[in-house]
């Protein structure tokens, strides 16, 4: 048990070491569901057999045909880990978010950082024709800035009133930059106007162009800001008390605001590059984790993390299997549950407010 202050009162939270055993399992366990369900599909034998085998010095026969192994490597597996590195991206900052601002509602979606690196990476595929020669890809360079400005164009905005940071100052504030972002990101579409298709089916989210390159582009990222959440994971549990109290104890809680919120930005807009907008999984996914297992950031932020890729792995399963033939985005199965959800913890914020 220890101890985390709410909203000036301390109560106790059970820490439950199971919880990541059971983030693993779902992880693992969505991970081969998603691989073996297709137009075709793949044993869930055969696949655990032909993972083993992938692993050094060992080498045993899955059964799987020749054609088999290229769908489960060449499009299944790249597109399955993509997704879970874009769900535990997306969970891992909106748990940060909400942390470091103190606001139940805070996520990448709404605080407008999705909205400023969907805009850089419009202008990414508006004006940059080739970007082979470039020593750096600039898609998640261009997201990441967007996505940077943004958010600290709404905190700004947020704070303007005065030094109280409300769920609905926040959130006002994170909407009126979204909206005038995307206003901007609509003004380079109609002039750049060949590229509309691409933009829009990149808006709406989606998952099926995948492969190692982009699974290679995001990881980095990914792992960067993920160590540096996690080494501050047990600072948020004391700046949950507010600032001041927390510079009592000898933090700065500036320092970590700012630490933490260019790492949660930075996954955001490396998620963002590659699957375009998806909203609403940095709220369902940390929200659900503090109902069943606790608040305490220490254990929130990995749970999103396995949770959070356990979540997209199967929302984007859901999309490219329930129109077979046809594919719906990613974007608008998470909104589908997220909308009613969202709306669930704003009454629920309103209450305890």
């Amino acid at each position: 048990m220890i101890a985390v202050a709410e909203g000036g009162r301390a109560r106790l939270v059970r820490l439950r070491p199971g919880g990541i055993a059971i983030g693993l399992v779902c992880l693992f366990g969505s991970m081969i569901v998603a691989v073996a369900m297709g137009a075709v599909s793949l044993p869930a034998g055969g696949i655990a057999l032909e993972l083993i085998d992938r692993l050094p010095f060992v080498s045993i026969d899955s059964g799987l045909t020749a054609r088999e192994v290229a769908i489960l490597w060449e499009l299944r597996m790249p597109r399955v880990v993509l997704g879970g590195l874009v769900g535990a991206s997306l969970a891992m900052s909106g748990a940060a978010y909400q942390g470091v601002f103190r606001n139940p509602l805070a996520d990448p979606y709404l605080l407008g950082a999705a909205a400023g690196a969907g805009l850089g990476a419009t202008l990414v595929f508006a004006y940059i024709d080739d970007s082979s020669s470039w020593p750096i890809d600039p898609l998640p360079l261009a997201a990441f800035v967007g996505a940077l400005v943004s958010v600290l164009l709404t905190y700004i905005l947020g704070r303007s009133g005065g030094r109280s940071r409300s769920a609905t100052t926040l959130i006002l504030a994170g909407v009126a930059m979204a909206s005038f972002l995307t206003a901007v990101q609509t003004y380079f579409q109609q002039r750049e106007s060949d590229t509309l298709q691409q933009v829009y089916a990149w808006i709406l989210g989606r998952l099926s162009t995948s492969g190692w390159r982009e699974v290679g582009l995001i990881l980095p990222y990914v792992l960067l800001s993920g160590i540096g959440i996690l080494l501050h994971r047990r600072l948020l549990d004391v700046m949950s008390v507010g600032d001041e109290e927390a510079g009592s104890l000898g933090i700065n809680a500036a320092r970590v605001r700012i630490v933490v919120v260019i790492a949660a930005t930075l996954a955001t807009a490396a998620a963002v590059a590659v699957s375009g907008l998806i909203g609403f999984v940095g709220i369902i996914v940390p929200h659900t984790i503090r109902l069943v297992f606790g608040s305490s950031y220490r254990l929130v932020l990995p749970l999103s993390i396995l949770f959070g890729g356990s979540f997209l792995i199967v929302t984007d399963l859901v999309a490219r299997t329930v129109s077979s033939p046809a594919e719906l985005p990613i974007g608008v199965i998470t909104a589908f549950f997220g909308a009613p959800f969202f709306i669930v913890v704003l009454r629920s914020s309103r209450r305890m407010a």
